[in-house]
């Protein structure tokens, strides 16, 4: 599944980079191993009575690799297609519930949303039809037998299960397309498909125990360990995802001409009580930094301000306490929305210095300002 998740600075162990996209496998991934290889080797050894114990735990641990080789297959359709449509694809990273694509960008269309989307089921179902007829002409109490029927049912399931309609699965994304298509608004696919999500995360949770206690059985709690997860799992990310939408539709409130500051220019060797005294006076909530022709060399840092005891402002000069006015930290005064929030994270800072189309300044962009736009999403 293609993924919005925030991005983890040490993913794990890079293993390659199959079409120009790096692959990682997390640590995580050897809990699964562990749990794969020891829950299958008591039906690798029914179903092979003369293979030693040793040699029906590595058939049980191969089976647990070439299924991550099945999920890392299911995650590069998604990043192929998806750089195919021209996004860019941070990485891939197999990790404990299976494998994520980090894809940078949104698609542009619903129609290419459905597509990034719909690839990964579609492998994952085609390696099962693949290996359902392989497993037609191979002795199913080999080795090989018993490892073609292993990962083609997986592979279905893992197909089957990723088309339920929610987000953060796959189906959620192709559902979302489909909403979004019908209104022509992606926030009101996402809002559709993140509360399938949620609905799925309940139903893999009560469906299992509703069945245990019609059949007059107590639940058993080691067989609700991994509805559990995969239901934690998918309620966060469809949590993520309404959080998401939410952020997005105050994106169109991100105006720098509105959020703006009034700024004062000052010299960098003007003492820094002086400074707010005059900025004060003009009633400005930010401070530039000229030198003696009056082009704008920094901007005074708020919080490094903030941070100078009253008793030191007389002795520290505001030139002391300013960040050097880089090309990054120049903004057009008329950015807004998505374009403004691009130009910000291209260069993160605490405050952006807005120009007019000819040079001149118009203010100060302070980055809490904006943040305080997305407050309480």
């Amino acid at each position: 599944m293609s993924s919005e998740s925030p991005r983890q600075d040490n993913p794990g162990l890079r293993m390659g980079r199959p079409f120009g996209i790096p692959v990682y496998v997390s640590p995580t991934w050897l809990i699964v191993a562990a749990f794969i290889t020891i829950s299958y080797q008591g039906q690798v050894a029914d179903w092979l009575p003369d293979l030693s114990v040793p040699l029906t735990y590595l058939v049980s641990f191969v089976f647990a690799v070439l299924l991550y080789v099945s999920v890392l297959l299911h995650e590069l359709a998604h990043s192929v297609v998806a750089k195919m449509y021209g996004l860019p694809v941070r990485r891939i990273t197999l990790y404990l519930l299976g494998g994520v694509s980090e894809i940078e960008r949104e698609p542009e269309t619903p129609g290419r949303e459905f597509m990034v989307a719909f690839v990964g089921p579609l492998l994952s179902l085609g390696l099962a039809a693949a290996g359902f007829a392989a497993a037609q002409f191979i002795d199913p109490y080999s080795v090989v037998g018993v490892l073609i029927f292993q990962l083609w049912f997986a592979n279905l399931i893992v197909g089957v299960f990723n088309v339920l309609p929610g987000l953060p699965l796959d189906g959620g994304r192709m559902l979302r397309a489909g909403v979004w298509k019908i209104t022509r608004n992606p926030t009101s696919g996402t809002v559709a498909a993140a509360w399938g999500g949620r609905v799925l995360a309940i139903l893999l949770v009560t469906v299992p125990v509703g069945l245990a206690l019609m059949s007059g059985q107590t639940p058993r709690w080691d067989a609700l360990i991994w509805p559990v997860l995969l239901a934690s799992f998918i309620w966060l990310g469809a949590t993520q995802s309404l959080r998401g939408a939410r952020v997005r539709a105050r994106i169109p409130q991100v105006n720098a001409r509105a959020l703006a500051r009034r700024a004062i220019a000052v010299t960098g060797d003007l003492p820094l009580a002086e400074a707010l005294r005059r900025a004060a006076e003009a009633q400005a909530g930010a401070m530039v930094v000229v030198d003696h022709e009056g082009h704008p060399t920094g901007i005074v840092n708020e919080v490094a301000v903030e941070a100078t005891p009253e008793s030191r402002r007389p002795w520290v000069t505001t030139g002391s306490l300013a960040r050097t006015l880089e090309p990054s930290l120049v903004l057009a005064a008329d950015l807004s929305g998505e374009s403004l929030i691009d130009a910000m994270r291209e260069a993160p800072a605490g405050e952006y210095l807005l120009v007019e189309r000819g040079g001149e300044i118009f203010g100060v962009l302070a980055t809490s300002d904006v943040n305080r736009v997305f407050s309480g999403v």
